[in-house]
């Protein structure tokens, strides 16, 4: 029990000096023409629970189906119950920053117009996801630091109607989106 704690407390270490070393050496920008036509979401289900509430973005904002990928955290999760929503959680950190879960694996191995940051709280597990999604515009809260995210929006985490709103006001101004 000791040396599962011990190693834990040094994998965490391994992923706060690789967080660090990401914004001293920024990654390749994603080159991708203007326009959303891909949306990527990281959402913190222990602070908000209605992750399918990201699927009205199909409609908002005029996309195929299958354009918008969510992707959850859960502090603490029971791999024998079924969720929506895939899942990823603290357990699943690996060695130098490294994500140990083949849904995450999968939702980081592709390239994405938009991500959306949908926490509030710093969290590793969240901060890693973050800074390895490939995404040309990254969205989120003031509460997180500002080098993850381009547009940070002034909401509340659980009103999600204004967020919407103001994501879609933003989005027309700079010429992302039509409607």
């Amino acid at each position: 029990m000791f040396l599962k704690a011990l190693k834990d407390k040094f994998k965490h270490k391994s992923g706060l000096k690789f967080l660090k070393e990401q914004f001293e050496n920024p990654p390749d920008v994603v080159s991708r023409k203007n326009g959303i036509t891909s949306i990527a979401i990281i959402v913190d289900l222990d602070q908000f629970d209605k992750a399918e509430l990201f699927y009205q973005f199909v409609d908002d904002f005029k996309l195929r189906p299958n354009a918008v990928k969510i992707i959850g955290y859960k502090n603490y999760y029971d791999k024998n119950s079924p969720y929506a929503t895939p899942i990823f959680s603290d357990k699943d950190l690996g060695w130098n920053g490294d994500i140990e879960n083949s849904y995450a694996l999968e939702f980081l191995s592709r390239e994405y117009d938009m991500l959306v940051n949908y926490f509030n709280q710093e969290n590793l597990m969240l901060q890693l996801m973050s800074i390895k999604t490939r995404a040309r515009i990254n969205v989120g809260f003031s509460e997180i630091d500002e080098r993850y995210n381009d547009l940070i929006l002034e909401t509340s985490l659980s009103d999600f109607n204004t967020f919407k709103k103001e994501l879609k006001k933003y989005l027309k101004v700079l010429g992302e989106i039509n409607a």
